[in-house]
């Protein structure tokens, strides 16, 4: 009965109907509702669009209700902010409009408040209280604004509705309200009289307490009506009838509006409230216009959703929501929008550190509590993040994907163990915060914006090990993390996120321990660490606010989590009310005290304290308390709400009892529909209208009061590992209807949502679940180290939507693309001669030495350069027999068994004909200029004639075009790319002169039907290939085998069909579609056999007039073959006993027809051939033999999978120059150009890197230095296609396909993203680092030469020498190459004199030379000394004294006595002290003079050479797996022994310094996006100069060293490792044995892994092989490949590994071989290189760098090289008996070196230094 009480219709005055009352004779009572907002922390009123927006369903329910009128009260303060009239927030007036209308719309009116009674404070401040007159003045402007603005909306105003509390200010404040009132009532009735707008009312309201002001208002006449404030009390109602009339008597009987009625202590069985007011009403005689209505009906029913309860403005936001959309049918919400979102809106996609980043232990980088999570085995299959996506090397990688996907914004954590591996400032990691430079400004240079969260979950186990998060001294911790992320990264990033998820944190983390910490404590740490959390993101957000939000101008918030929650039952209010704690549980927890009042929301706090009550002795929760200094310092720390949203719970209620937990504390249950389609998580449900209504909730909840703008950080779903990987249909489904949801909410409800992020870019290492569920729109193959990304049907799709923002219409807007030009060419040129003027480009530059050939050339190309990328239509489009395609000569020859490897044909191929859009993706991920692709002629003409026209082909093309201009793509369209209509064919094909009409008038067609768009023809791509292998070998289809007369008519008509083309262009489109046609025409460069031999000239002219010259002679030259051509042919056709040529000749008229048909000169290329004579057969006729030539291949270039086809990039430039020359220096675009490499390579496709790197080069040199007019580049291909007759079996791609997969998804290779780089460089321009610097060393630096006793003294058995192992090695036959020996070598022993002049002529200040052991100690012990030997050192050392040069002394370079090796040599122990020994008597006899040792030289190639694998004497080999340790070993100890003797015995005396010298290779990895390989590089560092730097610098081996070697030691079944150990006592005496860091340096290598299963040697071990970077030039030794950058490298590589020893560099030279050359360039360029790299180790890294000496003084014996590879300076002709000596020219360079020592800048004049070194010449 007492829900009927109010419904008996509204209190009885709807007897009529509920709408209208009749009250003491009055129709219009107002029965009054509202307001809709109110900030119940502050009393204010500020409109809202957002609530707004979602109000007309409770405005009406209000009006079904019988409710009239709605309380309208407005803000001054946000009406007028600056309370200046003049100066509105037309935002709020337009709100406050719309809020109006709204009412008058549905029938209600709007009662409009003007103020309440409290100054505002901007206003209080400014002006002071009522007592001011300034302030009443601006309050009557402001009222005046009010009335003019709302004017036509509203009759019934309340000027204050709380007069009297300003009644009690004091007598000025009322004297001044009096007056205000007075004058706001004159106002407004001047403003509206009464016959014009009758009904217009005013009012002020009074609470009924404060009746003692009503006579002094009565008599200011200053109301139409009052507006009273009245307790209704149940237990004493008889009150209640008396206050009104009390009220209304001394307010001069004015009709009484009851504003506002609050009811006391009423039982909600109690109907007193509504009859008494009936009574009044009715029966009193009181003039009574209306009353509020709201607490009567709360009152009357607590438990009924009620009026209050149901609108918006109420805190009960959730119940306004739910009110909203909880009458909305499964159709209407689930209803698609299509329309777009804003201008401006932002996408997004995100990664977070630790699931994608690896190298955990990287750089210094700290472990994480995930980090030990996965190493604890507690992830899935004990899978861990230590590798992950690989991120932390795949920046540029990643970034190029970000690129093609079209997001603008890309959002990752920082690792706080990153930057700080122990979590606090003093442990900072500077490689770490290089490392996410690094990301910003390469999202920054791709014109994406960084959104940087400081939090996503991976704490520094440092931390935790002291409480984490639980722990308050973590507030400091993470504020000043915050303050160094702000100050280092804060000018390039504008958005920062503090925390992401902390909900997941402090739940899962804390709460059930299924994260890391694995802390299982919901009933308090749970709570702690969210109230640290809060603490921590408000310090943060203050330190951005107080230090940097001035200067950097960033936005800094917070991402929560959080479910959507509706009520299990729709109508149960009582799980209405569990959602809400739900929601209140979940979000609140951490927005209601930032975004709210920086406290815990009221129903949170409530709910734990009935928990509590309910449990007293097992508490379930307890909540920390913040201080009122806390909450002012927490509220309000956000700039803009984040939103990680996926799912959706049906919410009951339910008694949780004592159970700690959300549920348990928090009284409900949460489930899932069951329709709701399921993920591969079983937390995340498809339920994307969820997100609409959390977005509605979040508006009103948070919102109402702080309006910061929205932004999604995190939507997305997982797929399962094996499910749905590339084509995951059902993430599509998902993030299609979530955007959506967002869209909604953004366009209908007025949200503000200004981004969305789609989680995440790529699959990544998911927490518990390891990489079993993939969320990312990339998917990753985690079973390949090479981590490669390859984009889903997700990421296609998602890229879609941003770039049509939304799902509004799509409107193609074409962007501009490159302007094509080409330079106008003369109508004819003269035939060309035999041989052709063109030979010039044998006659230089096939004379180049191969240094001049190979130097790198550094420039880039000009701003219209045209980079692109090709395919062709059989190779890629598939749909072979789709929507009306008729067959071609290839769909033919494919489907017969047996023609294609495996039986491939191209049916489906990549599946470009349904698959537009990928790859569109491609292209501007690559960001390609043009796209050159070919037309299928059977796709257009099914019979290949215009009658059989498909549209739907026509369509295809149209699409494929027009999405290449929306892109900014330049169209390169190839009308015949050897797909012949088989229809054609079937009437002779290309034999057949039909073929030229026929083909002009499907030219015509595409000219007219696609040339508004397409500017770029090209009419037939290679017809030598149609000629020759469709009809002469008949190799490809058609498979006609006619070699000796087919090919030159099929290319007669080719050329002709062509020529008709183009003049069909010409006469009818190229004055209104402005393009260009030309021909695609391939050749190899050829190069003579012999360049001095004029018939190999003529031979080499005949291959390329019979390639290149049989198209371009006709269509470039006179319209005609070339003479050389016809001559031979005719020849041939003489012996052949031919009446005529072979050859069809043209007529005149056809001549002048065919000449010029080409604007420029479109040329493909692949290789290079050397070309020598032949008298060739005659029979069988045929164009092969009609060349006379036999061609090889350039077996030192490398090669590639496919026979014939050898990567030789110089050829390119010399083809490039012969076309200059050939035909008249046309416009020239590179149309093809590219490298096969096996199907297999799916991603590390470094030898296409090396391809692109060198034939580009070459391109940019014969524009830079050349002069040749290279107009564009386009690389071959864009994806793996079907390579012809090769099938699938060779990758020609920058993307590969995986063709078992059947939508043919497309994976990046690593060549994508390096062409990509070349483009967005415009071509190859100066790295930074091989920029040269100016400088000088420091004044001491040490210049110096050097040599060896055994390369270099000869007198091999002279004065009593005793034999080394080098001397017995090299008698030994085969050993040393051409059985070269050191018997005399230089015969420096003899030539002391000379040499010495040798030193003094390159003006060094130091002579590093090698002491010979066994010339001093002849068996190798002190107990034989051989003082000839010693008087020889002593007078080379006299000699260098007195020339001013220090001696350098060696007292081992590798000629070990052979009495000693007869011992065991360095494999016995004793030569530890033999070496000693031999040291102390050098450093007694030449000491005092001497103070500079070296104690041994090389040991990686003693020992390993030497005892190893046995190439180097003493060639020992019979256990490389074991000797070369032991070697090393004792070579280690006997140089410690030596130091140590010097140290302890002469040091004090003799002031000298001694080290050993540690030869090194610098290694890089081979891919540097690959942890593997960097992985490898360091190894392979470890293992080489680690050996025995580590050793001698720390004291041990390294422990990768003793780490591999042991593992491989075990499992080859040995008891221990077979590399020594260092007793301790060895390791203290080893340590520190060094003055200084002896290098020696002289190539790089690139490393990668290699397992080699179960062989036992150093090369296994260290588990690496290398290659060598094609850039870098060759030497005399094919070891040693010129890579200064690696010197620089390896120097600061010293520095960092350590300690910065100083550093003197005891050898560094390079080789040449062949014949003998003194103008050696190269050493030269070497040395001006590598000691210009020295100089910036020196003053840019600080390697206190001490000497540089250069290998070597003379050209000597190069060990078992023999003499064939010279390092000299100076020739030494070992032929002559005199060995004389002869310099070359970099004597000269060298001595400028020297001289100047470094580099004087020239911008600073001429230098002496260099007059110096010309005069020294």
């Amino acid at each position: 009965m007492k829900e009927l009480l109010w419904v008996a219709c509204l209190f009885v005055f709807s007897l009529h109907g509920c709408g209208s009352l009749e009250v003491n004779g009055e129709e219009d009572f107002m029965l009054l509702a509202g307001p809709l907002t109110e900030n119940v922390a502050t009393g204010e009123h500020e409109c809202s669009l957002p609530i707004v927006a979602a109000s007309e369903p409770y405005f009406e329910v209000l009006k079904s209700r019988g409710v009239t009128h709605v309380k309208v009260p407005l803000s001054w303060a946000q009406l007028l902010p600056t309370g200046l009239p003049s100066q509105p927030q037309q935002d709020a007036v337009q709100c406050y409009k719309t809020l109006m209308k709204q009412l008058l719309k549905v029938g209600l009116q709007p009662l409009v408040v003007l103020h309440g009674s409290t100054v505002p404070d901007a206003l209080r401040s400014r002006y002071g209280g009522w007592e001011s007159q300034e302030l009443v003045e601006m309050f009557q402007q402001y009222a005046d604004f009010a009335f003019r603005e709302f004017a036509d909306l509203a009759h019934s105003w309340v000027t204050l509705s709380d007069l009297g509390s300003i009644w009690k200010n004091g007598q000025t404040a009322q004297q001044n309200i009096l007056q205000l009132n007075k004058n706001l009532y004159k106002n407004f009735h001047q403003r509206f009289p009464g016959k014009l707008f009758a009904g217009k009312k005013l009012s002020f309201g009074l609470e009924t307490k404060d009746k003692a002001a009503l006579p002094h208002l009565e008599a200011s006449t200053a109301a139409d009506f009052l507006s009273v404030h009245i307790d209704y009390n149940c237990a004493s109602p008889g009150d209640f009838e008396q206050q009104l009339r009390d009220f209304q008597i001394s307010s001069g009987n004015l009709p009484v509006l009851i504003y506002k009625m609050t009811v006391h202590e009423c039982a909600h069985s109690q109907q007193q409230p509504v009859e008494k007011l009936l009574h009044v009403l009715q029966s009193s005689g009181l003039d009574i216009i209306g009353c509020d209505i709201v607490e009567i009906l709360l009152k009357m029913d607590q438990r009924k959703a009620s009026l209050r309860s149901s609108h918006p403005g109420s805190r009960n936001s959730y119940q306004t929501v739910w009110d909203k959309f909880s009458s909305q049918s499964a159709a209407d919400r689930d209803t698609f929008l299509e329309q777009s979102f804003p201008s401006g809106f932002q996408w997004a996609t995100s990664a977070e550190s630790f699931k994608v980043e690896g190298a955990w232990s990287v750089g210094g980088k700290g472990e994480t509590i995930w980090d030990r999570f996965g190493h604890d085995n507690l992830a899935f299959e004990n899978q861990t993040a230590d590798l992950a996506c690989d991120s932390y090397n795949k920046v540029e990688y990643d970034v190029y994907l970000l690129r093609g996907l079209q997001v603008n914004t890309y959002q990752f954590s920082i690792s706080w163990a990153r930057i700080f591996p122990t979590g606090h400032r003093d442990s900072q990691s500077e490689q770490g915060a290089l490392y996410y430079d690094k990301l910003i400004n390469a999202l920054i240079e791709s014109g994406i914006q960084p959104v940087v969260t400081l939090y996503h979950w991976d704490l520094p186990q440092a931390l935790q090990d002291n409480g984490g998060w639980t722990n308050p001294t973590i507030v400091d911790a993470f504020k000043d993390y915050a303050d160094f992320c702000f100050s280092r990264f804060g000018d390039r990033v504008k958005t920062w996120n503090t925390f992401s998820s902390p909900w997941v944190v402090s739940h899962a983390g804390h709460g059930t321990g299924e994260h890391p910490p694995g802390v299982k404590d919901y009933v308090s740490s749970s709570y702690q660490v969210t109230h640290n959390i809060i603490k921590s993101h408000a310090e943060a957000w203050h330190v951005y606010n107080d230090n940097y939000r001035a200067t950097q101008g960033g936005k800094v918030g917070i991402a929560l989590n959080s479910d959507w929650a509706e009520p299990k039952a729709p109508t149960n209010t009582e799980d209405i009310a569990a959602a809400d704690r739900y929601l209140q549980f979940m979000l609140g927890w951490f927005a209601h005290p930032i975004f709210v009042d920086g406290d815990y929301s009221a129903a949170l706090k409530t709910q734990i304290e009935l928990k509590v009550k309910e449990c007293p002795s097992s508490q379930p929760a307890v909540l920390p308390v913040f201080t009122s200094e806390e909450k002012a310092r927490i509220k309000g720390t956000a700039d803009f709400f984040g939103l990680n949203h996926f799912t959706s719970r049906l919410v009951n209620t339910a008694k949780g009892g004592c159970t700690p937990g959300f549920v348990g504390v928090g009284d409900y249950g949460a489930d899932v529909d069951p329709s709701w389609p399921s993920t591969a998580s079983d937390w995340i449900f498809s339920a994307p209208w969820g997100l609409r209504r959390l977005l509605n909730y979040i508006s009103l909840e948070y919102l109402s009061a702080n309006k910061v703008p929205i932004y999604i950080t995190g939507n997305g779903m997982p797929t399962a590992y094996n499910t749905e990987t590339i084509n995951d249909v059902s993430r599509v489904e998902y993030l299609r209807n979530y955007i959506n949801e967002a869209l909604k909410a953004q366009a209908l409800d007025g949200v503000d949502v200004q981004r969305f992020t789609v989680q995440s870019l790529m699959d990544g290492f998911e927490g518990p679940q390891g990489y079993s569920e993939r969320f990312g729109l990339l998917y990753v193959n985690f079973e390949d180290a090479n981590r490669q990304r390859t984009p889903k049907q997700s990421a296609y799709f998602f890229s879609g939507v941003i770039e049509n923002n939304g799902f509004g219409t799509p409107t193609r807007t074409f962007k501009k693309v490159a302007e094509i030009k080409f330079t106008p060419r003369p109508s004819k040129l003269v035939a060309s001669q035999v041989p052709s003027e063109a030979k010039v480009v044998w006659d230089t530059l096939s004379r180049q030495t191969k240094f001049q050939r190979q130097v790198y050339h550094y420039g880039t190309f000009p701003q219209d350069f045209l980079w692109g990328v090709s395919s062709s239509a059989y190779q890629i489009e598939g749909g072979w027999n789709a929507d009306g395609k008729g067959p071609s000569i290839w769909d033919t020859f494919s489907q017969v068994p047996g023609n294609i490897p495996e039986n491939a044909n191209g049916n489906v191929a990549c599946d470009s004909y349904n698959r537009i859009d990928e790859d569109l993706n491609m292209l501007k991920t690559i960001n390609v200029k043009s796209y050159r692709f070919s037309l299928s002629w059977s796709r257009i003409f099914p019979d290949g004639r215009r009658s059989s026209l498909n549209q739907k082909g026509v369509d295809y093309y149209n699409r494929l075009i027009d999405g290449l201009l929306t892109q900014g793509i330049t169209p390169m369209v190839t009308l015949y790319y050897w797909d012949l209509p088989q229809a054609l064919q079937d009437i002779g094909g290309w034999e057949s002169s039909q073929m030229i009409d026929l083909f002009n008038d499907y030219s015509d067609f595409c000219f007219a039907t696609f040339g508004d768009r397409v500017k770029f023809w090209i009419t037939f791509n290679q017809p030598h290939t149609i000629a020759w292998a469709g009809y002469g070998t008949g190799a490809m289809p058609p498979n006609v085998n006619n070699p000796g007369t087919a090919p030159y008519i099929v290319a007669h008509n080719l050329i002709k069909a062509h020529a008709t083309a183009y003049h069909t262009y010409d006469d009818k489109y190229r004055a209104s579609q402005g393009g260009l046609v030309s021909i695609a025409l391939d050749a190899d460069w050829v190069e003579p056999y012999d360049l001095s031999v004029h018939r190999e000239i003529l031979a080499a002219d005949r291959a390329m007039q019979f390639r290149l010259g049989w198209f371009a002679h006709p269509i470039f030259k006179n319209g005609d073959y070339p003479e050389a051509m016809k001559e031979q042919v005719e020849i041939k056709c003489d012996f052949q006993d031919l009446s005529n040529s072979r050859l069809p000749s043209f007529t005149e008229e056809e001549k002048n027809f065919i000449m010029g048909t080409a604007d420029v000169f479109c040329i493909n290329h692949y290789t290079t051939k050397i070309v020598n004579h032949l008298t060739d057969e005659l029979t069988p006729a045929s164009y092969q033999f009609d060349r006379d030539i036999a061609e090889n291949e350039i077996t030192d270039s490398p090669t590639t999978p496919i026979g014939g086809q050898r990567a030789v990039a110089w050829g390119l430039r010399r083809l490039l120059n012969w076309i200059k020359e050939e035909y008249g220096d046309p416009d020239i675009y590179v149309s093809e150009n590219g490298a096969a490499t096996d199907r297999g390579m799916t991603w590390d496709d470094t030898d296409r890197v090396f391809f692109y790197n060198t034939y580009i080069d070459e391109a940019l040199k014969a524009y830079d230095i050349d002069g040749v007019k290279v107009k564009g580049y386009i690389a071959t291909s864009l994806m793996d296609s079907f390579e012809w007759l090769h099938g699938y079996v060779y990758a020609f791609g920058l993307y590969h396909v995986d063709f078992n997969d059947p939508i043919r998804p497309r994976t990046p290779k690593y060549s994508s993203y390096v062409y990509s780089q070349i483009i967005n460089n415009n071509g190859l321009p100066v790295p930074e680092e091989e920029k040269k610097m100016y400088g000088n060393f420091r004044e001491d630096f040490l210049w110096s030469s050097s040599t060896s006793a055994y390369q270099i003294e000869g007198a091999w058995t002279a004065d009593g020498k005793g034999l080394s192992i080098w001397d017995t090695f090299s008698h030994t036959p085969g050993k040393v190459a051409n059985n070269d020996n050191g018997d005399i070598s230089c015969d420096s022993y003899n030539k002391l004199d000379v040499d010495i002049g040798l030193l003094k002529q390159i003006r060094v200040s130091h002579y590093r030379f090698s002491i010979s052991w066994p010339r001093v100690l002849p068996d190798g012990t002190v107990h034989n000394i051989n003082e000839a030997g010693i008087n020889y050192y002593q007078r080379v050392i006299d000699a260098l004294l007195a020339a001013n040069i220090q001696p350098q002394i060696t007292l081992y370079h590798w000629d070990l006595p052979q009495a000693l090796e007869d011992e065991g040599g360095w494999l016995n122990e004793t030569i530890v002290d033999r070496f000693r020994d031999y040291a102390d008597l050098l450093f007694s006899r030449f000491g005092q003079k001497v103070k500079l040792w070296i104690t041994i030289n090389e040991a990686y190639i003693v020992a390993l050479l030497g005892y190893g694998y046995g190439s180097f004497a003493p060639g020992i080999d019979r256990d490389p797996s074991t000797l070369q340790y032991v070697a090393a070993h004792n070579i280690i100890k006997a140089h410690a022994e030596a130091w140590h003797v010097y140290n302890d015995k002469y040091r004090a005396e003799q002031n000298g310094l001694i080290s050993i010298t540690i030869n090194s290779e610098w290694a890089e990895p081979r891919n540097p996006f690959k942890q593997e390989d960097i992985d490898g590089a360091k190894r392979y560092m470890d293992f080489f100069i680690g050996w025995f730097a580590n050793p001698i610098f720390k004291g041990d081996y390294t422990e990768s060293m003793k780490k591999y070697i042991l593992e491989r030691s075990l499992a080859a079944g040995l008891d221990k490792s077979r590399l020594p150990e260092f007793t301790p006592a060895e390791v203290e005496r080893i340590k520190g044995t060094h003055d200084f860091f002896g290098l020696n340096y002289y190539t790089s290598v690139l490393v990668f892994p290699v397992d080699f299963g179960n062989t036992l040697n150093y090369d296994a071990d260290r588990g690496v092989a290398f290659i060598h970077d094609r850039t870098w030039l060759d030497t005399g030794s094919s070891w040693l490949k010129m890579a200064p950058l690696g010197f620089r490298r390896i120097l600061r590589y010293i520095k960092d590994e350590y300690g910065n020893p100083p550093v003197i560099v005891t050898e560094n030279g390079l080789s040449e071989n062949g014949p003998i050359d003194l103008n050696d360039e190269h050493r030269s360029y070497f040395y001006e290189n590598h000691v210009n790299q020295l100089l910036k180790a020196y003053l840019v890294d600080g390697v206190d760098v001490r000497g540089y000496t250069a290998w070597s003084l003379m050209d000597n014996l190069e060990w078992a090289s023999g003499y064939s590879e010279r390092f000299g300076f100076f020739y030494v002709n070992h032929s002559h008996p005199d060995r004389p000596r002869t310099p070359k020219a970099s004597v000269s360079y060298y001595t400028t070196l020297v001289n100047c020592n470094g580099f004087p800048d020239p911008a600073e004049g001429p230098h002496e230094c260099m007059n110096l070194a010309k005069g020294q010449a």
